[in-house]
């Protein structure tokens, strides 16, 4: 694989509210998975701040002003490691708190993606929406998309980045058992209706009553898993991958009697409805 990538997934613990013993120990995950030589690391959702907190005034002091003191931070662990990460964090903008992940170089802050579908649950019943379109940026010659969690649950979240180019979907979640469907059997899918990859890195332990269910998973544009880890163990799942694979969207499997193409097969004048949907909203939605 010429132009083969090492991407890794940091499953992980996390303390509620504890920025600086979070940050440090993202950073011992960080020197540990870097005995492999990743291109990528990714961490779970809320991996520096925590998740469950009981309001927005508790939640806001530990929001993150990005670039700052911590992207800084893990910008010079990328720099010694000659690595990238996405983290996720509280990001706080313009008074407003975002449930946020940012991807990291060692040049600083590449891009960040603030979550759209928010879930009642959690810091998630307190922050504003993300307020951003899907990107997709390229690193080591790959081009990555971020999700966060409950966006997976929405098939327009992977597929608007799949357009857009991405190779890669990196997912940091914090599942909790209602989510063990998402954990088994929405990211393969996800990684083969898209024909990308998506890493998909949960994290471990307890916060406030919440058990996380871990099973952090890396799929294949053919929905194989390439690395998994179980259910309550904190641990790093890696694997070399090629990013060839994800970019070629037409599968010929008899010329010109069988072909497939993710891409080239879409009738996106027959999916109006799905943009025109308003009158369906809840509520909340709404507000």
């Amino acid at each position: 694989m010429s132009d083969s990538l090492t991407i890794a997934g940091v499953q992980m613990d996390v303390k509620l509210g504890e920025i600086n013993e979070n940050l440090q120990n993202v950073e011992k995950f960080l020197r540990q998975a870097s005995q492999i030589g990743p291109d990528l690391v990714v961490f779970p959702e809320c991996s520096l701040t925590g998740y469950c907190f009981n309001s927005l005034d508790e939640a806001m002091p530990t929001a993150q002003k990005l670039p700052g003191e911590a992207s800084d931070y893990l910008a010079g662990l990328c720099s010694d490691l000659n690595t990238h990460v996405i983290v996720g964090m509280l990001e706080e903008y313009n008074g407003k708190v975002f449930n946020c992940c940012a991807l990291i170089g060692p040049e600083g802050l590449i891009e960040r993606y603030r979550k759209i579908h928010l879930p009642y649950l959690g810091v998630d019943r307190f922050v504003s929406p993300g307020n951003v379109p899907f990107n997709v940026t390229g690193i080591c010659g790959t081009k990555v998309g971020m999700g966060i969690c409950y966006d997976v649950a929405f098939p327009e979240t992977s597929r608007v980045m799949m357009l857009k180019g991405a190779e890669i979907i990196a997912l940091p979640t914090n599942w909790p058992p209602p989510a063990d469907r998402e954990a088994k059997h929405t990211i393969i899918v996800r990684a083969m209706e898209n024909h990308v990859f998506v890493l998909a890195v949960n994290r471990v332990g307890t916060e406030r009553g919440y058990r996380f269910i871990g099973q952090s998973k890396l799929c294949s544009p053919t929905g194989e898993i390439l690395a998994q880890a179980d259910e309550t163990n904190e641990s790093i799942i890696h694997a070399v991958i090629d990013p060839e694979q994800a970019r070629e969207k037409h599968w010929v499997i008899t010329p010109g009697e069988n072909e497939i193409d993710w891409r080239a097969d879409r009738r996106p004048d027959m999916y109006s409805d799905i943009v025109m949907a308003h009158q369906h909203l809840t509520p909340r939605q709404r507000q």
